[in-house]
C-alpha cells in the first residue's frame, strides 16, 4: 500500500513551510507519494483579490517557476526518499457566500488554469490535460477558522460528472455524506503547517507510477483511508 498525501500547501501560497521543507517532512516520515497543491485564487471577489494582494496565490506570472522548483524537488525526493510528487493546484473561488465558494485539487497539472474560469472550463481544461480532479472538504467543515465550501456538494448532480474523487476526510474532519452517496473518495490533510502532517490520508494499493495511481484513484479500487499519527 502506498502512504499518499494529496492536498499539501507552501509558501507559493498560503502554507507556512517552504516547498523543500516540506518534501523533506514527507519523505522522512516515510510517504510513498504527495502532491503539491497551492492554491490559485479568483481575482473576481473581495476574497481573490485579497490573496493575490498577499501573494497567497499562484498565478499566470510565477507559475512556470513554481512548476520547475516543483520537478527540481519531485527527481531530489526521488533520489532521497523514494517518494513520488505530483504537481497541482488547488482551484480556489472564495466568495463572503459558502454555498458560491469551492475549491477543487487539479492534480498532475501542466498549463496553467485560472480560478476565474467556468466550473465547465476548468474542468474539460483539467480533464484535457489528464489531470486528476478532486472536491476538497466538500461539505461543513468543524474548524472555527476555515470558511465552508459548499457550491460543489449543492450542485453536484450538475458536476460530479467531472470529478474523479471527492476529499471524504480533510485533516482532523470525516465527511460521512460522501460515503453515504458511495462517491469515489481520497483523504488528505490540507498542508499549510507542520503540524497538519498528523491527519488523515489516502492508502493506495498500487503501483508507484503516476499512470497507475492516476487509475486507481479514477477506478476508486484499491483505496482506503488512515488517520496518520507516525
Amino acid at each position: 500500500m502506498l502512504l499518499c498525501d494529496f492536498h499539501i500547501h507552501t509558501t507559493y501560497s498560503d502554507g507556512s513551510v517552504e516547498l523543500r521543507r516540506t518534501v523533506d517532512l514527507f519523505g522522512q516520515a516515510g510517504f510513498d507519494v504527495i502532491a503539491i497543491t497551492d492554491h490559485v485564487v479568483n481575482g473576481d471577489s473581495s476574497f481573490g483579490k485579497l490573496a493575490h494582494r498577499f501573494r497567497f496565490s499562484v498565478n499566470e506570472q510565477n507559475f512556470d517557476a513554481y512548476m520547475a522548483h516543483i520537478r527540481e524537488e519531485t527527481e531530489r525526493a526521488w533520489n532521497k526518499y523514494g517518494m513520488l510528487i505530483l504537481p497541482g493546484v488547488e482551484i480556489s473561488k472564495n466568495y463572503i457566500s459558502s454555498e458560491k465558494s469551492a475549491h477543487i485539487l487539479i492534480i498532475d497539472i501542466r498549463e496553467f488554469i485560472p480560478a476565474c474560469w467556468s466550473y465547465e472550463k476548468i474542468f474539460l481544461e483539467a480533464k484535457g490535460q489528464d489531470a486528476i480532479i478532486v472536491a476538497c472538504h466538500p461539505h461543513h467543515s468543524s474548524e472555527m477558522t476555515t470558511r465552508d465550501t459548499l457550491f460543489l456538494w449543492n450542485n453536484r448532480d450538475k458536476y460530479a460528472k467531472y470529478i474523479d474523487a471527492w476529499e471524504i476526510a480533510n485533516r482532523d474532519d470525516v465527511f460521512n455524506v460522501i460515503s453515504l452517496k458511495k462517491y469515489p473518495y481520497i483523504a488528505n490533510s490540507d498542508f499549510h503547517r507542520a503540524r497538519h502532517i498528523y491527519s488523515w490520508k489516502t492508502l493506495l494499493n498500487c503501483e508507484k507510477n503516476i499512470d497507475s495511481i492516476k487509475q486507481c484513484i479514477r477506478h476508486n479500487k484499491g483505496v482506503a483511508i488512515t488517520l496518520f499519527r507516525n
